[in-house]
């Protein structure tokens, strides 16, 4: 007699997420972040990260679906997709496999697993003409794949940002006056949150913030890492009682960008997040030997329609005008940048999210 078919629903294809770390709060916040949603959206995920320590901290309780493992561990389950973040290369062994898997399948014509290389996050022209491009591997253990590049990116062109099914019904019950009293601010406090690496012009915003213009009062809450060390560099900061910050959780860190009147933040993940927050902020482009980072910054202040204040604020704080050059924060700037951040994010959710683009493309390439 013939076998009944199975009534069990059948499982979703998992996805392996490749991940190299080069700054502990970028790249693994970044995979971390897509791994965690495509769990949540009913993608098993694993990825594989060549150090995973940060993750202790910033997301201690794990995520549904998601599996977290060495960066060379063994090719194990077909994969239906696999990510190769930011320009990484999974391992020889692993692209062989793959590559054993593509093969077999195109021949028994079943759907062939995605290999797609996510890219870094720039507002640059040439995202637009590269999105979607294929790289067919002509050589070595990959032999006979096709690289997908898939390009994050501010406009309808690109592959569009990371942004979680439920990040706006969590925005709306977020009580932003009880985390600003639990963090001892006042109501007419300015919270300005500062993650950054070393800015050349930080002596002078310390300097601005000793010594507000009448009536304002700002607050300094200071990320761990770099941004404390910083901060503790510069004499006399201690008379500003900035507030020193522990390690906080990816859900933590976005809270405290909501709670706040001002973000200076740093690399790609907390950008994104600064986005979404929509309140002002400035961001603190990773630096590049050959000052390639001066036209990316450039081509993002551009997209974004930052006033003169705001680019200016973002060119010296940057290093790209001198840090005397430093705009002085006022009640007034902050109104004008926030109206700015505002019509951003406003644009920036009309344009479907990553994961919702990403999840079709894979399908349509398999």
């Amino acid at each position: 007699m013939p076998v009944p078919p199975s009534s069990a629903a059948p499982q979703p294809l998992h996805w392996d997420i490749f991940c190299r770390v080069i700054d502990n709060y970028g790249d693994i916040g970044v995979c971390w972040r897509l791994a965690a949603e495509l769990g949540a959206r009913g993608v098993p995920v694993r990825l594989r990260i060549d150090d995973a320590s940060a993750l202790a901290w910033m997301a201690p309780q794990g995520a549904p679906g998601v599996q977290v493992l060495a960066y060379d561990a063994a090719y194990v389950e077909h994969p239906a997709v696999v990510i190769e973040a930011f320009g990484c290369e999974a391992p020889a062994p692993y692209l062989a496999a793959l590559s054993r898997r593509h093969a077999h399948c195109h021949s028994h014509h079943q759907p062939r697993p995605v290999l797609v290389n996510l890219e870094y996050l720039s507002a640059e022209d040439y995202v637009e003409r590269c999105h979607r491009l294929p790289s067919l591997i002509m050589s070595g253990e990959g032999r006979g794949l096709t690289r997908w590049f898939f390009y994050p990116g501010f406009t309808a062109r690109t592959g569009g940002l990371l942004r979680e099914a439920d990040l706006l019904p969590r925005q709306a019950q977020f009580d932003r006056t009880a985390w600003r009293q639990a963090h001892g601010l006042g109501d007419g406090d300015c919270a300005i949150s500062l993650f950054c690496y070393e800015p050349l012009a930080l002596p002078q915003l310390l300097g601005q913030l000793a010594h507000p213009v009448a009536g304002w009062q700002p607050r300094l809450l200071v990320t761990p890492g770099r941004a404390t060390q910083a901060v503790q560099a510069q004499a006399g900061a201690q008379a500003l009682q900035p507030r020193y910050l522990p390690p906080r959780t990816q859900a933590e860190f976005d809270a405290m960008l909501w709670a706040c009147d001002l973000n200076l933040v740093r690399g790609e993940d907390s950008l994104v997040r600064a986005l979404w927050a929509g309140q002002p902020f400035v961001w603190h482009i990773y630096p590049q030997d050959d000052q390639a980072h001066h036209a990316k910054l450039d081509a993002f202040l551009d997209w974004l329609q930052a006033p003169a204040s705001l680019r200016a604020f973002h060119h010296a704080w940057n290093g790209m005008r001198d840090a005397a050059s430093l705009p002085t924060l006022t009640p007034d700037l902050l109104q004008e940048w926030r109206h700015c951040a505002q019509q951003a994010r406003a644009n920036l959710l009309q344009q479907a999210d990553l994961i919702a683009q990403l999840q079709p493309f894979a399908a349509e390439k398999s």
